[in-house]
């Protein structure tokens, strides 16, 4: 289907970079407009900003010192929550999640509104002081104009997230000057494995490197940050560097856990949705009359980080403060990203082990950022890329794969004992798992267990997978879960209803509805699947999940199974 429609597919990528530089620039431009009034005009703050981004590293305190920016912080949440609560609730929170679920679990579809209701959200959360990063807005941008383009003119389910990939990586490229390291993001941020939508690799790159282009005609192309020189790095700094990873790992372990139990704890409060954004406004304004440096993204106090203009006690107290003030404003609804708040935990992380080892300051920095961030959102490699190109920092890439390698297994052994194993909730394990993959997966067993059989299967003539699952016997598959059938009985509570009532009858069990075998075609399940009588479930999940929605199921009939021919379809059913 891809190699048909390349040469097109190739056009419309250099498109969407075009558009993505465009709607980084739109959006920086928001935000700085946001910033100007909550925090300039209305609390008298100016943070620091990075010079090579327009800005002053240079912190400003007006004449009534820091005591307005509470009020600052909580008006820019209410004014967040009502946007994205009202018209687009899927916008809230960190976007990349958003564009995430969206390859695995919506063929790519993202509603037109929410791309734009984002930028506004997002200018008006950081802008006004929220502890919250530039990449989830720009990512559910790109992302958004990417499905909306497929969308418009009928493109394929397939086709629809390669555009949404290249649509994401064009708006990372812009805002972060980052072409190859966007491109990598794009593809690894969707598997938690070190899994690579590899695919998706060629238009990526091509958005990334053209939104990178045009944005530098507007910005120029130096990196982000400044990095200073420094000298060689010598054979026992690399003990240091273990020290480094270890830590980096630790803290990206705790990361996703306090962001996501916090997230849990505001829905939980018996409040309207529409308020918790501005409580979390409130919580980080508070933060920040002791603490101003952990308001917005601070991009500019992580330059101060890799200068060693801070001290060790502070790096301490902010390393811990940033993940508070961070998950105060995302967690509650804000709409901001992940990335920059990480980099900075990593960076005041780095700082740290730089002061007590009297090593280069701005290498430990540097490569703190890789460290956490890569094992937090397990991406590794699009880390490393993506902070080198933010900073120049080259010659840093041998010992931060030793240090960010390092940092990922920690996080992934420790995490694997905990509730939230990554900052993105949306990620799957690897390919295998992806509902994207079902189809394909689907269409193959059929191809297989029909077309060759299987080497017992002279006797019994004829085989195929819905044949094979016709005896009543599941499937054992890894995990300890089980492949079955099952046919929707005509009085079950789930006929007339979408997918979802199967997972929520399955309540905390692992349940995965992977196919829908319906008049002798597969359909491709998805969020607004409506279930029929007679419908035969193909599904994969646990023995406990099983048998809580048993009930709603009749033993399978020896039905004809469908053709090797048919299509597995995923249209809406």
């Amino acid at each position: 289907m891809l190699r048909e429609s390349e040469p097109r597919l190739i056009g419309e990528t250099v498109v969407l970079g075009v558009v993505g530089a465009l709607a980084a620039q739109l959006f920086t431009w928001a935000l700085r407009l946001c910033e100007r009034f909550f925090l300039v005009l209305l609390a008298g703050y100016r943070p620091p900003g990075l010079p090579q981004d327009g800005g002053v590293l240079k912190q400003v305190i007006g004449s009534h010192g820091l005591w307005l920016v509470p009020l600052a912080t909580t008006l820019g949440g209410l004014l967040s929550g009502f946007l994205v609560y009202t018209w687009a609730p899927e916008a809230e929170g960190h976007g990349t999640d958003t564009v995430v679920k969206a390859f695995h679990r919506a063929g790519g579809f993202i509603r037109a509104r929410v791309a734009p209701l984002k930028l506004v959200a997002s200018a008006i959360t950081i802008g006004s002081g929220g502890s919250a990063g530039r990449e989830g807005p720009t990512a559910l941008i790109g992302a958004g104009v990417g499905s909306l383009y497929a969308t418009f003119f009928h493109r394929t389910d397939e086709e629809r997230e390669i555009l949404l990939l290249a649509g994401m990586a064009a708006g990372l490229s812009a805002i972060f000057r980052s072409p190859i390291g966007a491109a990598f993001f794009a593809i690894e941020v969707l598997y938690g494995s070190m899994d690579f939508e590899s695919r998706g690799l060629l238009y990526t790159m091509l958005a990334s490197v053209v939104a990178y282009a045009v944005n530098g005609l507007f910005v120029g192309w130096q990196p982000l940050f400044y990095f200073p020189p420094f000298g060689s790095i010598h054979a026992f700094d690399y003990a240091w560097l273990c020290v480094l990873g270890v830590a980096g790992g630790l803290v990206a372990t705790l990361l996703p856990v306090v962001f996501y139990r916090l997230r849990d704890l505001f829905r939980e409060l018996p409040l309207p949705p529409v308020l918790n954004p501005a409580i979390g406004g409130l919580g980080v304004g508070l933060l920040a009359l002791k603490f101003p440096q952990v308001l917005g993204g601070g991009y500019g106090w992580i330059q101060e980080a890799i200068n060693g203009g801070l001290a060790l006690k502070l790096l301490l107290v902010l390393l811990f403060l940033k993940i508070i003030a961070f998950a105060l404003t995302v967690s509650s609804g804000g709409s901001g990203g992940v990335f920059a708040p990480t980099l900075f935990v990593g960076a005041m992380l780095g700082g740290v082990v730089a002061s007590l080892s009297h090593l280069p300051t701005a290498m430990f920095v540097v490569l703190g950022m890789m460290t956490t961030f890569g094992a937090a959102a397990r991406v590794p490699i699009a880390s490393m890329l993506m902070v080198t190109e933010m900073t120049g920092g080259y010659r840093l890439l041998p010992p931060a794969a030793f240090a960010v390698l390092l940092s990922y297994l920690v996080q992934t052994s420790l995490s694997q004992h905990v509730k939230y194993h990554s900052l993105y909730e949306a990620q799957v394990t690897g390919r295998a798992q992806s509902p994207a993959r079902y189809v394909e997966h689907v269409q193959l067993a059929l191809q297989l267990l029909g077309a060759t059989g299987i080497p017992s299967a002279a006797a019994v003539g004829h085989l195929d997978l819905v044949t094979l699952l016709d005896s009543g016997v599941p499937l054992k598959m890894p995990g300890r879960k089980e492949l079955s059938v099952g046919v929707l009985r005509p009085e079950s509570s789930f006929v007339g209803k979408t997918i979802q009532a199967c997972y929520e009858a399955a309540g905390g069990a692992s349940l995965e509805v992977i196919a829908i075998l319906r008049n002798g075609e597969v359909l491709l399940p998805r969020a607004d699947s409506i279930l029929q009588e007679g419908d035969r479930l193909l599904i994969i999940g646990s023995r406990n999940a099983r048998n809580r929605v048993a009930e709603h199921f009749a033993p399978v009939e020896k039905a004809p199974p469908p053709p090797l021919s048919t299509t597995v379809k995923t249209t809406r059913s």
